[in-house]
């Protein structure tokens, strides 16, 4: 009789952890109330629930992928275009087919670690989580060394870059100069508050700059091996896999106030100059392209004729682009895009590329071609960056600005208010689950707090990018990647002009980024979205790629109707996930799914 009342307290016990937690809400949907209640319940729940399995549920669980898809990214498939004949750079190019589809749950290396806290995780990364080993550390150039410092398992970061000579922070206050600022921190002060970097090395430069209120993405190509984008992202900074050899990149125009490039590799005198074509239609007016390579010191090129031969290209095309060049020094130089368009028009005749023509002057550039026109000249976006609100007032953008948008202020104002209600409520139901032993990591001690596990964050269907505005108004030590999806209504242009990340996306196709590089991916209203259209693509493909950006222990919020959430509920049992499902008592078309992505990694080999 014992051991058949034991049985029973293990099947509640085991059926429990689908259990549903109620709370209210307002009529915004937003707002959660009861929130000490909700933390006690949950810490002792999670207590009493302990290690067991995910409970009787007879869903098939999903099998794991092979070793080689560790650190590999559908879509970039660099062996196959090769065979498709795809060559000149366009086999880095992102090429999404039916065999891009995995099925298969992406197991973490068999030495992969938690990533440390930030900030410390910024400076100092587990070897084993990345896609690089120790003889790869050692065997490479002094200048690289003299970022890079391999400690044991470890690799440690200085501010010291293989970029150039000088240190990072030498590197960035010549900048600023070249500008005509004293040094980096005036940037802000001079409408710089997004940066595109091209081919950023291992992400130094935003690292150093974000503390000063900039945002770098780092965009490269795909790398099977030491990959700078996993390597920043590793480290809890902006990044995403981008070739644009061929294609644009999955930006609007007008969206960063300036691009780097150092030591890229990108040959700029190529194809008529289409790449600074390309350059100049993401960067807004007034901003600036900063450019670091060998080709541009002078006295070198004048000596070899191959480098005189492409910096007269790319000098001669960047007065055709109506760049004004602002400085030179050394290696670098910093050209100033124009802020108005009058220079477009006094051109000599046939004088450098033309000015795309209004239908082909897209702001939904997914993927599409290269042109080799002027783009963004007809945006009602076309605002010089020394006229935008200084950063942090930007986010909230003034009412003649969302007028171009299409969005009232009352609207946004409405919208923030209600995702900082939101933030806050989000917080109180992860922080007893991040701050509880649950699950335990074996062998490692709990961290003393303020303890986050929380970084990279990835918003699957980011809206006005009120998520994203509600975390920094919280003073949360995150950044926020802002997914447009290809069906929703595209509000990226706004997000973006908020000083914002983002990118447009197809949920039905992978994510250009590496395996476990987000600590937690949200989404509202995703599932509704997708289900709406006639998709080519199931939620349980949308969830494999969930599973296979998310790291191990990362957290999941995914609001959509109760039917949906259900349904979605029953998917976290094929991934292995542990999901919990929170009802919304006045609003009870809809529920929140809050889950964890449990630590599962590739045993070693016995020796």
């Amino acid at each position: 009789m014992a051991s058949f009342l034991f049985l029973i307290i293990i099947l509640a016990l085991t059926g429990s952890f689908w259990w549903t937690i109620s709370l209210t809400s307002s009529s915004k949907g937003h707002t959660f109330r009861g929130y000490r209640r909700l933390q006690e319940q949950l810490v002792s729940d999670l207590w009493d629930i302990g290690e067991l399995s995910l409970g009787p549920s007879r869903v098939k669980e999903s099998e794991f992928c092979s070793l080689e898809s560790e650190n590999y990214i559908p879509c970039f498939n660099i062996t196959e275009n090769v065979d498709l004949g795809l060559t000149k750079g366009q086999e880095n190019d992102r090429h999404c087919g039916p065999t891009s589809k995995q099925n298969c749950l992406v197991l973490a290396p068999s030495g992969y670690k938690i990533p440390h806290r930030w900030p410390t995780g910024r400076d100092v990364i587990w070897i084993d989580n990345v896609k690089i080993n120790a003889e790869q550390v050692l065997s490479s150039g002094s200048l690289t060394k003299r970022m890079m410092l391999l400690d044991e398992d470890q690799i440690s970061f200085s501010f010291a870059s293989s970029m150039v000579d000088d240190s990072i922070e030498d590197y960035s206050h010549q900048i600023a100069e070249m500008i005509g600022l004293r040094n980096e921190s005036y940037l802000v002060h001079a409408g710089v508050r997004t940066i595109l970097d091209i081919g950023c090395g291992f992400g130094s430069l935003g690292a150093h700059l974000f503390p000063k209120q900039l945002l770098t993405m780092c965009i490269a190509n795909y790398e099977s091996s030491g990959s700078q984008v996993e390597i920043t992202l590793e480290r809890g900074l902006p990044a995403i896999v981008a070739s644009f050899t061929s294609k644009k990149l999955p930006f609007p125009s007008l969206s960063y106030d300036m691009v780097h490039s150092a030591w890229d590799g990108v040959d700029w005198n190529q194809k008529d100059g289409i790449h600074l074509i390309e350059v100049d239609r993401v960067l807004r007016p007034g901003g600036y392209f900063v450019w670091t390579s060998p080709i541009a010191n002078t006295p070198v090129s004048s000596r070899n004729k191959d480098y005189l031969k492409k910096w007269d290209f790319v000098r001669n095309f960047a007065k055709d682009l109506c760049w004004e060049l602002l400085s030179q020094q050394d290696k670098t130089v910093v050209w100033k895009k124009p802020s108005n368009k009058d220079c477009y028009a006094s051109r000599n005749h046939g004088s450098g590329p033309i000015v795309c023509k209004m239908g082909r002057d897209v702001e939904s550039p997914y993927y599409l071609p290269l042109e080799t026109c002027i783009g963004g000249t007809h945006s009602h976006r076309w605002i010089p960056i020394e006229k935008r609100p200084i950063w942090p007032s930007r986010a909230r953008l003034n009412s003649k600005e969302l007028a171009i948008h299409g969005v009232l202020s009352d609207d946004l104002y409405e919208d923030d208010l209600n995702w900082n209600l939101a933030v806050r409520n989000y917080w109180s139901l992860l922080s007893p689950l991040i701050f509880s032993d649950h699950p335990k990591r074996p062998g490692i001690e709990d961290p003393s707090p303020p303890y986050n596990m929380v970084r990279n964050v990835l918003d699957m269907n980011a809206h006005f990018g009120g998520f994203n505005s509600a975390l920094l108004d919280a003073r949360k030590s995150v950044w926020v990647m802002n997914v447009v999806p290809t069906t929703a209504p595209n509000h990226l242009p706004l997000i973006l002009d908020r000083g914002f990340l983002g990118v447009l996306h197809d949920w039905c196709e992978a994510f250009p980024t590496y395996p476990r590089t987000y600590d937690l991916v949200h989404a509202e209203g995703l599932l509704s979205l997708e289900t709406e259209k006639q998709r080519r693509c199931s939620m349980l493909d949308v969830f494999f790629e969930i599973d296979r950006i998310l790291r191990p222990e990362g957290w999941v919020i995914l609001r959509d109707t109760t039917a949906l959430i259900e349904t979605a509920r029953t998917v976290t049992a094929r991934l292995k996930w542990e999901a919990r499902v929170v009802e919304i008592e006045s609003n009870s078309d809809e529920k929140l799914l809050v889950c964890q992505k449990p630590f599962l990694k590739r045993r070693s080999n016995p020796s």
